[in-house]
């Protein structure tokens, strides 16, 4: 089990840690910056949880019409708040979640 700190570390490694669930992996690739891997991750779950990293990474775009449909597929509203402040959100969110 990752917690939230050796999540944040492993971002120093070149792969992610192999137990992270796909939208974890996913938003482990948008922390090293490797949108179109993350992206590619995202679009291939389709769980709420996707949707939700999904919705954020259309964010990080700048596409917001697309993020809205993620954010609604999701269940969850538009993120308004700072980028960085909402991948630590869902990170934690989602790491909670696998306890």
């Amino acid at each position: 089990m990752v917690n939230a700190a050796d999540f944040n570390a492993s971002l120093s490694d070149v792969v992610p840690p192999p137990e992270l669930s796909p939208p974890l992996a996913a938003l482990w690739w948008a922390g090293k910056g490797g949108w179109d891997k993350a992206h590619a991750i995202a679009q291939d779950d389709a769980t709420a949880e996707g949707s939700w990293v999904h919705a954020y990474l259309h964010r990080v775009e700048g596409d917001l019409g697309n993020a809205s449909y993620w954010y609604r597929r999701a269940g969850k509203p538009v993120a308004s708040n700072a980028l960085d402040a909402e991948w630590t959100e869902i990170v934690a969110t989602l790491l909670g979640s696998e306890s």
